[in-house]
C-alpha cells in the first residue's frame, strides 16, 4: 500500500515538473515577442510639404466699392407738349447736341410768326418816332413809348422761339442712352423723364476705408478692381480724391478714384471689389496656412529633418518648432519668429502629427497655394 501511495505521488510530482517548464517555455516566448514587437518602428506617415519662402509682400487695403458715372444724367422734358417724334433707339451711343425727341411745336410757331409781324410793326413805328423826335415833331414820351413796345415785341419773339427750342430735346453730352420711357403722341409734362444718358469711357469707383488707414492712402496711387460680371478681369485706376470730412458714426472716410473703362464693361451702380496699397513694401517668410499647428500653448509647425543614421534616403524626422505668425495673404500666412528660409516644413493634415515621428514626402497630390486666389465664385 505504502509502494503505490509513493509511485502515486511521485508521478503527479513528475507530471507537474512537466507543465510547469512547458508554461515557462511559452511565457518566455511571449515575452520575447513583445520585446521584438516594441523595438519594431512603426511606418512612416505621408506628407505633403513645401520650403519656407521669403517674399516681397505689398500689404492691400481691400473694400467693396461701387461704379458711379462721371456723367450721368436723366434727360426729361423742359416743357410741356405732345412727343412729335422721336430720333433714337435705346442703347444708342449718341453724340453732344444729337436730337433725341421733338415734342410738337405747331401751336408756338404760329405764335412765333405772329409775334414776328408784331416785332416788325414794332420796329417801323420805333423808327418813324426817332424820325419825328429829331424835327421836335413828337414828344420825347412818345419816342420812349415806341423804344419800349419794341423792346417788349423782340422779348415776345425770343420767348416763343426759346419756346420751341426748349421742344426739341437734344443730348447734353456724348455718351450712351439707357431704356426709353415715352412714346410717339405721349404728352410730356414740364419734368418728364425721357431716356438715361451716361458717358461711360471713364467712371468713379467710390469705397470707404477706416480712418485708421487714411495715412496709407496717397492721391495718384494705384486701384485695382474686379466685378463679378467679369471674373479674371482686373481693372486699373488711380485714386483721384480723399474726402475732407470723417463719418463720425462709422468712423471712416470716402475715397474716390478713376477708372478708365473704353469698352463700357463698368457701369453706374455696379458692386466691385478693389484693392489698393497700404505703405511701403517689405520682406517677409511665409508659409502655407494649413502648416500651422494651434493649440492653447501656441502655434508650431513641424520642420522635416533627416536622421542622422537612416538607411531610407526618403524617411524624415519631424521636429515641431514653435512659430509666431503675422497677417494671412492668401493661402499663406507670414512666419515672424520659429523658421528660416528654405527648411522644408509640412503643409497639410499637421494635427495627425508628432514630434519625432517619421515622414516621407509624396507632392502627388500636394494642393496649390496662391498668395491672390480668387475663386470664380467670389
Amino acid at each position: 500500500m505504502s509502494k503505490k501511495i509513493f509511485w502515486t505521488l511521485g508521478g503527479a510530482a513528475v507530471a507537474l515538473a512537466v507543465a510547469g517548464g512547458i508554461t515557462f517555455t511559452k511565457v518566455s516566448q511571449f515575452q520575447a515577442m513583445g520585446a521584438a514587437y516594441a523595438q519594431m518602428a512603426p511606418p512612416p506617415t505621408v506628407v505633403n510639404a513645401i520650403a519656407v519662402q521669403e517674399q516681397t509682400l505689398q500689404e492691400k487695403i481691400s473694400a467693396p466699392a461701387t461704379i458711379t458715372a462721371i456723367m450721368g444724367t436723366e434727360v426729361s422734358a423742359e416743357a410741356d407738349g405732345i412727343v412729335h417724334s422721336i430720333a433714337f433707339t435705346a442703347g444708342d451711343h449718341i453724340r453732344q447736341g444729337a436730337t433725341l425727341l421733338q415734342l410738337d411745336t405747331e401751336l408756338e410757331q404760329a405764335q412765333l410768326r405772329s409775334a414776328e409781324a408784331a416785332a416788325q410793326s414794332a420796329r417801323l413805328t420805333l423808327e418813324r418816332a426817332r424820325a419825328l423826335r429829331k424835327s421836335n415833331s413828337t414828344s420825347q414820351a412818345d419816342l420812349d413809348i415806341a423804344t419800349s413796345n419794341a423792346d417788349q415785341a423782340r422779348a415776345q419773339v425770343d420767348y416763343y422761339r426759346t419756346l420751341i427750342d426748349k421742344k426739341t430735346i437734344r443730348a447734353p453730352f456724348s455718351g450712351k442712352l439707357g431704356l426709353r420711357q415715352v412714346s410717339e403722341g405721349q404728352l410730356l409734362m414740364k419734368g418728364s423723364p425721357v431716356v438715361t444718358l451716361q458717358a461711360l469711357d471713364e467712371v468713379y469707383v467710390d469705397f470707404t476705408i477706416p480712418q485708421n488707414r487714411l495715412g496709407q492712402i496717397v492721391l495718384g496711387q494705384t486701384v485695382q478692381v474686379r466685378a463679378d460680371a467679369w471674373p479674371g478681369q482686373t481693372f486699373t485706376g488711380t485714386i483721384l480724391a480723399v474726402s475732407p470730412v470723417i463719418d463720425s458714426v462709422t468712423r471712416s472716410v470716402r475715397i474716390q478714384a478713376t477708372l478708365a473703362n473704353p469698352k463700357a464693361q463698368l457701369l453706374p451702380g455696379m458692386y466691385v471689389a478693389l484693392e489698393t496699397a497700404a505703405g511701403p513694401a517689405r520682406k517677409t517668410l511665409l508659409v502655407p496656412e494649413t502648416a500651422i499647428l494651434r493649440s492653447a500653448s501656441g502655434n508650431s509647425v513641424f520642420v522635416l529633418e533627416k536622421p542622422e543614421k537612416d538607411t531610407e534616403d526618403a524617411r524624415y524626422r519631424l521636429r515641431q518648432a514653435s512659430v509666431k505668425t503675422g497677417a494671412q495673404h492668401g493661402d499663406f500666412i507670414e512666419i515672424t519668429e520659429g523658421v528660416s528660409v528654405g527648411e522644408q516644413v509640412v503643409s497639410t493634415a499637421v494635427f495627425k502629427l508628432q514630434n519625432g515621428g517619421a515622414v516621407v514626402i509624396d507632392e502627388r497630390l500636394a494642393p496649390k497655394f496662391s498668395l491672390t486666389p480668387h475663386p470664380d465664385n467670389t
